[in-house]
């Protein structure tokens, strides 16, 4: 099982402003809950303001900080997550994943019902990209690579498409390269983007973004990993959502594929991989490092 470490206090601080910095931004970029129609906004403000660890954000924020960068990423960061959290909204439904808890509290269509779940989440896609459009319209060269990079990875081909494969091979006889396909879209191709748009920030050039993409697919992989890892392993209040649920499903997971020791080994393969990528990038990159090897250990 994975063991609670202790986290460089730099870092620890870094991150809290990073998260201080996105939830700010959500409270001023996102429409009032009592916006017409009122249900629908206080469920998107809902699931956007349950917490959880930012760490699309903060993967974004520590990006842009490579480098440098004149314009402020705090609108990509909102926008991201108001992606991933129409993610989380729609994976809880009970077509999908059938979850009534996310982040410790009632998930959304348990708080509101099913309907309102599904037009929170539709919202908040939508609401991604007309952020971006807005928050970045004097500066077009830029909101047209963030918005197109947010797209790619969050299609039919990427993010989509690896959660319809997760729900096709349920039950099925693992397969190392579906497995492989299923994560490094469903969830590394966000983590990707992330990594990407704050890069993007600083006019990278195109060796740039080959070695931060290379990061960002492992350290994707690792992640997932480690989500396996997790769920087998660990406890609904550490987690605040229910575990086991691969299992149960017969879910495709790394844990299943190779074990929990196996998995272990390849978390810790794409951690070093994804280190490697960014230490080539060079930059201001001592605090992302090390949070790409703190991501490989948590707890939750």
């Amino acid at each position: 099982m994975l063991q609670a470490i202790a986290v460089n206090p730099v870092l620890k601080e870094k991150l809290e402003q990073y998260r201080k910095r996105v939830e700010s931004g959500i409270d001023q970029l996102l429409p009032a809950a009592d916006t017409r129609p009122a249900k629908l906004h206080a469920a998107m403000r809902y699931s956007m303001e349950a917490g959880g660890k930012r760490i699309r954000p903060a993967l974004l924020f520590a990006a842009c900080d490579l480098f440098g960068s004149e314009a402020d990423p705090t609108a990509a960061a909102v926008a991201i997550e108001c992606l991933h959290t129409y993610t989380l909204i729609h994976d809880d439904l009970p077509s999908i994943d059938d979850s009534d808890l996310r982040r410790g509290r009632p998930s959304c269509h348990a708080q509101f019902d099913e309907a309102t779940a599904v037009l929170a989440g539709d919202a908040l896609l939508t609401y991604a990209f007309q952020l971006l459009a807005r928050a970045y319209q004097k500066r077009p060269e830029l909101a047209t690579r963030l918005i197109g990079e947010l797209a790619d990875a969050s299609g039919s081909e990427r993010l989509i498409g690896g959660q319809q494969e997760d729900i096709d091979n349920e039950g099925k006889p693992l397969d190392a390269d579906t497995l492989r396909y299923i994560h490094e879209n469903k969830t590394a191709a966000l983590l990707t983007a992330a990594l990407k748009m704050g890069l993007f920030f600083s006019q990278p050039t195109d060796a740039q973004i080959e070695l931060i993409q290379a990061a960002g697919y492992h350290l994707g992989l690792a992640f997932q990993i480690v989500d396996d890892i997790l769920d087998a392993t660990s406890t609904p209040d550490t987690m605040g959502k229910p575990v086991g649920n691969d299992a149960a499903a017969g879910k495709s997971t790394y844990v299943a594929l190779h074990g929990i020791e196996g998995a272990h080994a390849e978390a810790k393969r794409h951690t070093e991989a994804a280190i490697t990528a960014l230490e080539s990038l060079g930059g201001e990159n001592t605090m992302l490092i090390e949070l790409v090897q703190e991501m490989e250990t948590r707890i939750h």
